[in-house]
């Protein structure tokens, strides 16, 4: 039995020092456990290793692990027929399980379901009964000029009395036609092999430019993409530009009216930051077990990695951040799942606290892992890679933090 197991043993569950999940929870928690054992990360190592464009083929992996990841039943509509707090309670569990399993290949799941799950925060039936709940989805919101800056819907993190640029992509309204022009960035997770894109971007309804938010289905007339983005982690994620060309669709897709934009931007923002702190977990709880195990078969200084002081210390620090990653990520899901109105403020600090201590714990595995852990032969490199780019990602954690502090301190 490894040291992690006996961890679990002792603790009595494989989410932590954590009471109460209750039988099915357990269950669900263990099926999608085994799957991200078993399916996840054989092959996310396989994708990690290839090509950008070997990725998206049509002979890929890829397809296999959104093929079998559908077959669990865990969908928006799934999702939003739960009660609310099994709901939270469960999507913690599940994507926590999922980035332990490959943190790119969970966030291709999660962008996958963002339409859908859009779609029933804001009751939208016509959006409901038009996109198929296995279609893959993304959220297309950055866009080449402003990286960041469209996730301050607001304005709350623009330098005082400057304002942003003009915007990549519009959405003009006419009656009840909407035409699309533009671009997203590469950013865009799914955006090379999406078939619907919940698309946040600006819109002109003849009286300057406005916000909008909608989903498009991306099989229509001017859509095209751009060429796979290829990086240093999170290789497992398909992330490219979506291009517009006129194109053409009913306003029965928007998501809401423009003057809900705020809202919206508001509840996708907070789900998004939400999801990124219980993935992140789940990456630092990866790099945890992988530096427990390799301490107690890694001999150095005439002993067991493991009979060091100083390394039952860091293992006790890295220990600590990944329970405190997850109760934050856990109570901000379940507070934003449950109240109204969703706290922001909450989420972004979930996402940043996980995101930075996958870092720091990924980061202090590979230190304990030594030589070997700069090698491609030992999984903690790449979870390294996997876990930098989540700094970035759903909001450059420096953005988030000016955004969150400015909510913390605005008069009302």
């Amino acid at each position: 039995m490894s040291a992690t197991q006996n961890l679990i043993e002792e603790l009595g569950s494989r989410t932590g020092i954590e009471a109460g999940l209750g039988e099915e929870a357990t269950m669900i928690a263990d099926m999608v456990h085994r799957f991200s054992a078993d399916v996840l990360r054989p092959i996310g190592k396989k994708l990690d290793r290839m090509s950008p464009e070997e990725v998206i083929a049509s002979d890929s992996p890829l397809w296999d692990v959104h093929r079998r990841f559908a077959e669990l039943g865990m969908s928006s509509a799934a999702l939003a027929e739960m009660d609310p707090a099994e709901a939270a309670i469960l999507t913690s569990l599940v994507f926590e399980e999922l980035a332990w399993g490959d943190p790119g290949l969970a966030v291709s799941l999660g962008a996958s379901m963002v339409p859908l799950r859009m779609a029933y925060a804001f009751n939208n039936k016509f959006l409901i009964e038009n996109i198929p709940p296995e279609a893959i989805g993304c959220w297309a919101i950055c866009e080449p000029d402003h990286g960041s800056d469209m996730a301050d819907y607001d304005g709350q993190a623009s330098l005082p009395g400057a304002q942003y640029s003009r915007p990549n992509c519009i959405a003009t309204i006419s009656g009840d036609t909407v035409t699309i022009n533009g671009q997203k960035a590469a950013w865009v997770s799914n955006g090379t092999i999406a078939e619907y894109a919940a698309l946040f971007c600006a819109c002109d309804r003849g009286n300057g430019l406005e916000k909008v938010a909608l989903v498009v289905p991306l099989d229509l007339e001017g859509v095209s993409r751009g060429k796979p983005l290829d990086k240093l982690g999170q290789r497992a994620l398909p992330q490219g530009e979506i291009f517009f060309d006129n194109v053409t669709l009913s306003t029965d897709w928007l998501l809401a009216p423009p003057e809900m934009y705020n809202t919206v931007a508001r509840v996708q923002l907070t789900d998004a930051n939400a999801g990124m702190g219980m993935m992140f977990a789940g990456l630092a709880r990866a790099a945890f077990e992988l530096a427990l195990d390799y301490a107690h078969e890694r001999k150095q200084g005439g002993g067991y990695l493991v009979q060091h002081p100083g390394v039952r210390a860091r293992l006790l620090d890295m220990f600590r951040q990944v329970e405190a990653s997850r109760a934050l990520a856990r109570r901000a899901g379940l507070f934003n799942t449950t109240e109204k109105p969703k706290a922001l403020v909450g989420a972004i600090s979930a996402k940043i606290t996980s995101t930075q201590a996958a870092f720091d714990v990924a980061n202090d595995a590979l230190q304990m892992f030594g030589g070997n852990g700069l090698t491609k032969e030992y999984p903690v490199e790449k979870l390294l890679r996997d876990a930098r780019a989540a700094l970035i990602e759903d909001g450059s954690n420096d953005v988030l933090a000016i955004k969150g502090g400015s909510m913390l301190v605005q008069e009302e």
